[in-house]
């Protein structure tokens, strides 16, 4: 086997690099096949990873075989670093795209390659198609720089050290570097091109100083510090410089079931995760990350003109409302897994959740930063009166269901998390509100779940009013504070959950084949965020040991570089869109609250 195969590599097997805008994922083998530029959620110019006939890819590794492949991140960044090593020969390539405070200029991949013993003979080859792989562009090859344009679209150049030729639509090169020497490759817009040497080791150094500094600002101290820093790493990927938002995950349409119809695209910033978004970039240190959080969370409000019943699940990085679904009939998907579908319908769903976590990501920043404005707050009484008529409806649920909506635990934990946020917001700033009100859906929506979501012949609460059945985000309970951690009936829960979803540390949402909700055909993978939040539970019961060790399970799952995508496969692989958001967060919970109860320090409430 060469050191170039051209077989799709595992979700598993990929490094992210990104510069606040966009981000690119990278093989084990030095390819890179995804990217999308030059935005986040832009068309694509590289999506070799869901079609690797007939979609862009942009390969540099050596000729030969007897070549092992290694890849880190720089300490405390992410500029990656693949490694090839042979018995005679060792060469690095560095990854990375600068970080520009001009909005302007487009994004760029600057790509490093040197020999550090030995000599190689190295290939690369650059094939780029616009728009998912539906416009093919002209493309014009000078010596050292190449050109693709389309009629409607961005001009992309690519910049080498060395000499480039076109063949067959796609731009290619092989060179010979002997130890010590070394080769970059620039492809951007217009502005990556006319670079040295100089200006390469000036934009690394550049880069490598920028991520330094900000993981210099992280305040975990803790014993998984170095999974911490790498999850909070990735989230910073996932942000948004201009907009504040946080992207659910870098990809889209990566299956959850390989072969299957699960697959959706998640370049988007959900409502649901802004709280869990806040409470990590807050416990971290990093005040300013949460306030440009809660600053777009709130943009998203006034671009649904502040009516409740327009409040949507999911916004556009820019905030924007509309995310229309549409099928990519031409790309033949991630291992054949098909429809591949950019957009996502759920955000024309009815989730009662979002309530909840609105509410509490308001409650958060406004305790950790800015007070709340009258205005704001008039909207905010607007919201939870809303959540008073409506609490008592079906919806899709925290999983986006595409069956008959039903009455599901957690958009009834969420809804009284709305009420119960909005109460302590208004006595905590001394705010007019229709207190008694809210005190008293707040207290009938508590009657609700024990009284009807409890089932006493089981002994444990279940997922659905009147149902048997158990769902992961059941493990959320405790942790938003509606029921305490020790109490009996949730502990019982908690071993039902533990006896029916939990397989090694691996926890899965629900099982599909019992939930006529989920109307799409094939079982799915173990949540990723689900597990972590199984070992926050422990950990929160004071089963410690118990706690550590799950923990350890999950973390053994991660991929080389530490990052996870949003779920696992029966063998712990990677399923779904990598890197995820909500895997991260939920792993720095955990790891922050863990490593607390271990130690022994005193923990005050959190919501």
């Amino acid at each position: 086997m060469t050191a170039n195969d051209s077989a799709p590599a595992p979700i598993c097997k990929h490094g992210l690099i990104g510069d606040l805008r966009t981000c690119a994922l990278v093989t084990t083998k030095g390819a890179i096949d995804y990217w999308c530029w030059p935005e986040l959620d832009s068309p694509s110019l590289f999506t070799a990873l869901l079609d690797d006939e007939r979609s862009g890819i942009f390969t540099l590794s050596p000729e030969g075989e007897g070549w092992r492949t290694v890849q880190f991140y720089l300490p405390d960044s992410n500029i990656l670093q693949t490694r090839w090593l042979a018995q005679n020969a060792v060469i690095e390539l560095n990854d990375f795209m600068p970080i520009t405070a001009d909005n302007q200029t487009p994004p760029c991949i600057v790509r490093r390659v040197k020999v550090v013993q030995g000599e190689a003979t190295l290939t690369m080859l650059c094939r780029l198609k616009f728009d998912y792989a539906r416009v093919e562009p002209d493309l014009h090859v000078m010596e050292n720089t190449a050109l693709w344009q389309a009629e409607g679209q961005q001009s992309v150049t690519l910049n080498a050290s060395v000499a480039l030729r076109g063949e067959a639509n796609a731009v290619q090169s092989r060179f010979t570097l002997q130890c010590g020497e070394e080769a970059f490759f620039i492809i951007g817009g217009e502005t990556a091109t006319g670079q040295g040497q100089q200006d390469v080791e000036r934009m690394q150094h550049e880069t490598l100083a920028f991520w330094q500094q900000w993981v210099g600002k992280n305040k975990y101290r803790g014993r998984w510090r170095e999974m911490v820093i790498r999850s909070s790493l990735v989230l910073k990927l996932l942000s948004s410089k201009r907009h504040g938002s946080v992207a659910a995950a870098a990809t889209f349409s990566l299956p959850e079931l390989i072969g299957g119809e699960r697959n959706w695209d998640y370049r988007a910033g959900w409502i649901r995760d802004a709280s869990f978004s806040c409470y990590a970039f807050i416990r971290l240190g990093y005040i300013e990350e949460a306030k440009a959080f809660g600053h777009w969370v709130r943009t998203c409000m006034e671009n649904s003109q502040f009516e409740p019943h327009k409040l949507q699940v999911m916004y556009r990085l820019d905030s924007g409302t509309d995310l229309q679904e549409y099928e990519l009939p031409h790309l033949q998907g991630h291992l054949g897994s098909t429809p591949v579908r950019i957009g996502n319908g759920a955000w024309q769903q009815r989730q009662l959740d979002i309530y909840g976590e609105l509410l509490d990501t308001l409650y958060l920043t406004t305790k950790y930063g800015d007070g709340i404005p009258h205005r704001g707050w008039q909207h905010v009484i607007r919201l939870v009166d809303h959540v008073c008529d409506i609490w008592n409806s079906p919806d899709a649920g925290i999983w986006e269901m595409r069956g008959e909506p039903e009455h599901f635990l957690y958009s009834r934990l969420m809804c009284w998390v709305a009420l119960d946020r909005a109460l302590r917001l208004g006595a905590r700033r001394s705010l007019s509100m229709p207190y008694d009100r809210w005190e008293r859906v707040r207290q009938a929506i508590r009657e609700d779940i024990w009284e009807n979501f409890w089932n006493a012949q089981l002994g444990h609460f279940t997922s659905t009013r009147h149902g048997t059945d158990l769902d992961g985000s059941m493990l959320l309970m405790p942790l938003f504070r509606f029921v305490s951690a020790k109490d009996p009936d949730w502990l019982a829960t908690l071993d039902a959950i533990k006896n029916k979803l939990v397989r090694g540390g691996m926890v899965r949402r629900y099982i599909a084949s019992e939930t006529p909700a989920d109307s799409l055909h094939g079982e799915e993978g173990y949540f990723v965020a689900c597990s972590f939040w199984y070992v926050e539970c422990l950990a929160r019961a004071d089963r410690l040991e118990e706690a550590r060790i799950e923990f350890e399970k999950v973390l053994i799952h991660a991929n080389h570089l530490g990052l996870y995508a949003e779920e696992f496969d029966p063998l712990g692989n990677a399923l779904g869109n990598f890197p995820q958001a909500l895997s991260h967060l939920a792993l720095i919970s955990a790891a922050y609250y863990l490593d607390k109860k271990m130690a022994g320090d005193e923990l005050t409430w959190q919501p």
